[in-house]
């Protein structure tokens, strides 16, 4: 049917690819909240793939599934051999980062900068499609620098098209690699939604998902009258808990409370079996900080995670601990 994929039912929610966020432990904690919102890794280079420490770059829990392959890279032959190795690891979509405008992406030739040469990404989509197992997707900008947003977005997916890319994820705003940095990309360039909704009226038949700027679920809905899929970074990566309503909001499913004991225990079992393994707590309590944001309780949540599980030897009581601070039931 028009704007539908074969390999994406519409609609699609994502939690965006973020670096140093989310990692393993993020998205195990992200998926206690939703069985269906699509989870992206961090983005992993090519060039670590294949030459690093393949099962921690790659590896992940069985319950992360639904989960995206976020790789960066420039080379159509590395990236075709990074695919080939991710191939073994279980993942439902690979996803070339054409967005991200950080000095080490931008030194590696990579990210938001291939906007500037959509002939090398449509290169690098064909090589991952040549040996994929799975969809192969793009996540990128509107444009770059003094580039017009109007002339490069529609030849950019034409791009795209003719390589038959599965899907592409537009973050509604200009990256400017000189002078602002990551987080003032993220704010500072105006978003231009109306842009990549007539995008999606001239391509019908790619699948579109849009991303930037969009701080809760009732906004995104909005957006799902335009688009195929949304994607939330920040805001579902600081207030995680409003991620318990994607099943129903986003994919019709009946309405649940969230079971924050069961909640708690599978967080508690994960991090033991984290720490078995010669993990840190602090590396799965990092991400679960904010989780009860506005709610009685939270700010001495916060602390508990923040401090007790930093000590030699913390282990899963702590989350416990902090679990019994908070009555997910009261606003503070």
């Amino acid at each position: 049917m028009p704007g539908a994929n074969r390999y994406f039912p519409k609609p699609v929610f994502a939690v965006a690819p973020m670096i140093d966020w989310t990692d393993r432990h993020c998205r195990f904690l992200h998926r206690q909240m939703t069985k269906r919102a699509l989870l992206f890794t961090e983005m992993v280079v090519a060039d670590a793939i294949i030459h690093g420490p393949r099962d921690r770059l790659l590896g992940h829990h069985a319950t992360e599934q639904p989960v995206a392959l976020q790789l960066g890279g420039s080379d159509p032959v590395k990236l075709k051999q990074a695919v080939l190795i991710a191939n073994d690891y279980g993942y439902d979509e690979i996803n070339l980062n054409v967005g991200c405008p950080s000095d080490r992406v931008q030194s590696g030739t990579f990210g938001a900068c291939l906007m500037k040469t959509p002939d090398v990404v449509a290169d690098c989509v064909a090589a991952m499609k040549s040996v994929a197992t799975v969809p192969v997707t793009v996540k990128c900008r509107i444009g770059v620098d003094d580039q017009n947003p109007q002339a490069v977005l529609p030849a950019f997916l034409e791009k795209m098209i003719q390589v038959d890319v599965d899907a592409v994820w537009v973050h509604a705003r200009k990256a400017w690699l000189q002078g602002l940095s990551p987080k003032e990309n993220r704010e500072i360039p105006p978003l231009d939604y109306d842009l990549v909704y007539a995008m999606k009226r001239q391509f019908p038949n790619l699948f579109m998902g849009i991303n930037g700027g969009i701080e809760d679920l009732n906004r995104g809905l909005q957006h799902l009258i335009h688009m195929d899929g949304i994607m939330l970074g920040r805001a579902a990566y600081h207030h995680a808990a409003m991620l318990a309503g994607v099943d129903h909001l986003i994919y019709g499913e009946a309405e649940r409370r969230v079971d924050w004991n069961g909640v708690r225990d599978a967080m508690m079992d994960y991090t033991a079996a984290h720490i078995a393994q010669g993990g840190k707590l602090s590396n799965v309590t990092r991400h679960m900080v904010g989780l009860f944001s506005g709610i009685n309780g939270a700010r001495r949540f916060r602390q508990i995670l923040s401090t007790d599980a930093t000590k030699p030897g913390a282990g899963p009581e702590v989350i416990a601990a902090a679990f019994a601070e908070v009555d997910p039931g009261v606003e503070g």
